[in-house]
């Protein structure tokens, strides 16, 4: 498996629970919905445009993720007239971007984690500061001058 159906965090799901990742349309199925030949469908698996899962006997068996994908590069081929290799690099780049989409969700995550640990952390520190002293700021500043001299031997 390719990890298609688990859900974040490692949580079991329901095995009769259908997602967009289901693998549950057969090639003719999947064809006709996608408004491809079934030959185009094996044609784009063996590029790894379109890679649906398989059965225990080696049946393809494809997701609505997957008849979606196949209608995208259907429409960048025939309506953009952008190449198999080209739109095998643009759905490469959109996963990437998909996926780095999610580490800068997971790093913001932690960083406002971080933030309200240090918030808490800040608060605990004023929180226990000394009642008795007198903040800098409270203090009143004057124009008086203290000249300071040493002793000199002998003099008390």
């Amino acid at each position: 498996m390719d990890g298609r159906g688990a859900r974040p965090g490692g949580n079991s799901r329901n095995p009769y629970e259908l997602t967009d990742d289901s693998p549950v349309y057969v090639i003719s199925v999947a064809a006709q919905l996608s408004g491809l030949h079934p030959q185009t469908l094996r044609q784009y698996d063996r590029l790894g445009l379109v890679s649906p899962d398989r059965t225990a006997g080696r049946g393809r068996r494809y997701s609505a993720r997957d008849i979606s994908l196949l209608r995208q590069v259907q429409a960048l081929s025939q309506d953009e007239g952008i190449n198999l290799a080209g739109i095998k690099r643009i759905i490469e780049l959109e996963n990437q971007v998909a996926a780095l989409q999610q580490r800068v969700a997971e790093l913001q995550q932690a960083v406002e984690g971080a933030a309200a640990a240090m918030q808490q952390r800040e608060a605990a520190v004023h929180a226990s500061y000394r009642r008795d002293l007198v903040p800098y700021d409270q203090v009143q500043q004057t124009s008086a001058l203290v000249v300071w001299r040493p002793r000199r031997p002998g003099q008390d």
